[in-house]
């Protein structure tokens, strides 16, 4: 993954405002980019402390000769962010020199940048794994870098392997061996416990978290931040931002995931579109009476909503939630309308359809037997032409009120092709539609596969740049499946652009 210097200001002001303390703005000896940020950010007011990273001294090389170290000094920011070795293997065989020249390339190095005025925050990389293979020498390397003027001691668990009670144990350990030495933690997810490693570090003393925002990091990732920060902030008591600002968590999370050209996780705890659903009609229902009974803390307070999902397995409960958070309209789950709509949504369900992941459908169906449904437009016909190359041909025919309307579209492959068409039938008709753009396209088999017969799903989101939604279309033509999803997607929007302010007779408030 790789950030445009844009970008990285962008983030670096997001970052800043989010209240992190320290923004390590990359390496400045390593590439050009990263040299040029930290020109470019002198042109902006940061609260954080910006930090550079880099290395220590080579070996056999003087600090002053050093041109990492130099990078660092040169890109005149407060704190300098260097690594060190604490594990014999690495020094041994990887930096192939003794453990005497170590020790004097990590005391060298803080003692050159705190001559320079920095702030030095010493990583030790690979501190648990030097820890379990020799202890003595692990903590004579964290005590070197300590007594030459490092401000904080980050242990390291550089390869991701180490588990979360041996972090604990370790940490614990190293606490007890320097009350005085400020620890840090830098954990990767090379285990998957890169955000419990990073919990448990500070619930053994340590006090400065190193995390990247959704984990972005080498192999597997780095601490997630987004997770890391409430867990410490909201159950561990601790304050981990300058301010209230942890609810724009999730408002930084979708800008990092925006500049990547990545679509963000559903699943993500915390700030994941799914990380505060409820599917089960029986969850559904209690939550409305009572959040807690299933929500471990209130959405709001990373920036995330609480989301509803309509499915075979969910109640009208979950039915008439969805309503109220589509639609901002109150029902009673005991309808004879919600029961009717749910009914169909299970019977479509059973063919192939799925409704978890494309709500809007399932609010379309739902507004039909409410009698909130206004239809206005019909697919009359569609035809669509491919052959050797890469572009196909679509011709469509919509019906919108007295007149139809006939269109072509020109695209890369017959689905593009047929939206083409359509985006024209419908943003010449609507006004309302021109803002909304194509984000996700997804074709699944739902149902046994056979051969080139099988059943298509094919799912669609949209988002108008203030909200998202998804809907669902199934086939055993790839293209009608995902004519089916287009055309509920735009039929969402129009719909939801007039529904909003009329509500049902028979709603109970």
């Amino acid at each position: 993954m790789s950030f445009t210097l844009q970008d990285k200001i962008k983030i670096a002001l997001a970052l800043d405002e989010l209240g992190v303390d320290y923004i390590e703005g990359g390496w400045p000896y390593s590439n050009p980019k990263d040299y040029e940020f930290f020109k470019a950010v002198k042109n902006y007011s940061f609260t954080a402390k910006l930090a550079a990273f880099g290395s220590t001294r080579r070996k056999g090389v003087k600090p002053h000769e050093d041109e990492s170290l130099n990078s660092i000094v040169k890109a005149d920011v407060p704190t300098a962010v260097i690594f060190g070795k604490s594990w014999t293997l690495h020094v041994e065989k990887v930096l192939e020199t003794t453990w005497e020249e170590n020790l004097a390339m990590i005391t060298e190095s803080v003692e050159y940048l705190r001559q320079h005025g920095m702030e030095v925050i010493y990583d030790a990389e690979h501190f648990y794994q030097g820890y379990r293979e020799d202890p003595e020498k692990a903590l004579e390397s964290i005590e070197a870098a300590w007594r030459a003027g490092a401000r904080v001691i980050v242990l390291a668990d550089t390869n991701g392997g180490t588990l979360p009670h041996e972090v604990y144990e370790i940490t614990t350990e190293v606490k007890r061996r320097f009350p005085n030495m400020q620890l840090g933690a830098h954990m990767h997810n090379d285990s998957g416990c890169a955000v419990a490693n990073t919990v448990m570090a500070v619930a053994a003393g340590a006090r400065h978290v190193q995390g990247t925002i959704n984990g972005i990091g080498e192999r597997t990732g780095n601490a997630d931040l987004t997770a890391v920060l409430p867990n410490l902030a909201l159950k561990m008591g601790h304050k981990v931002l300058r301010g209230r600002e942890i609810a724009k968590l999730r408002e930084v999370s979708q800008l990092v995931y925006e500049a990547l050209g990545v679509q963000p996780n559903p699943y993500q705890p915390y700030v994941g579109h799914f990380a505060f659903a409820h599917k089960g009609g029986v969850h559904a229902a209690a939550v409305l009476k009572v959040p807690k009974a299933y929500e471990h803390i209130e959405p709001q307070a990373v920036g995330n909503k609480r989301t509803f999902i309509v499915s075979e397995v969910a109640g009208s409960a979950s039915l008439a939630l969805k309503a109220a958070e589509e639609l901002g309209i109150s029902l009673d789950k005991r309808q004879e309308a919600v029961r009717k709509a749910l009914e169909e949504i299970k019977q479509l369900e059973r063919a192939g359809y799925s409704f978890d992941t494309a709500p809007a459908s399932a609010v379309l169906i739902l507004l039909k037997h409410l009698g909130l449904y206004q239809e206005r437009f019909r697919l009359r016909e569609w035809r669509v032409m491919t052959g050797p190359t890469a572009t196909s041909y679509a011709v469509v025919k919509v019906a919108i009120g007295d007149e139809e309307k006939l269109e072509a579209g020109e695209g890369v492959g017959p689905v593009h092709a047929v939206d083409t068409a359509l985006r024209k039938v419908f943003t010449s008709a609507f006004p309302q539609l021109l803002g909304i753009q194509l984000t996700d396209y997804r074709v699944v088999l739902p149902t046994i596969v056979k051969s080139t017969e099988s059943i298509v799903r094919v799912t669609v989101e949209f988002t108008n740049g203030q909200k998202r939604w998804r809907t669902v279309g199934v086939s055993s033509n790839v293209v009608e499946a995902s004519i089916k999803a287009l055309v509920d997607a735009y039929d969402f929007a129009i719909q939801t652009h007039h529904t909003t302010t009329n509500q049902p007779n028979n709603q109970q408030q």
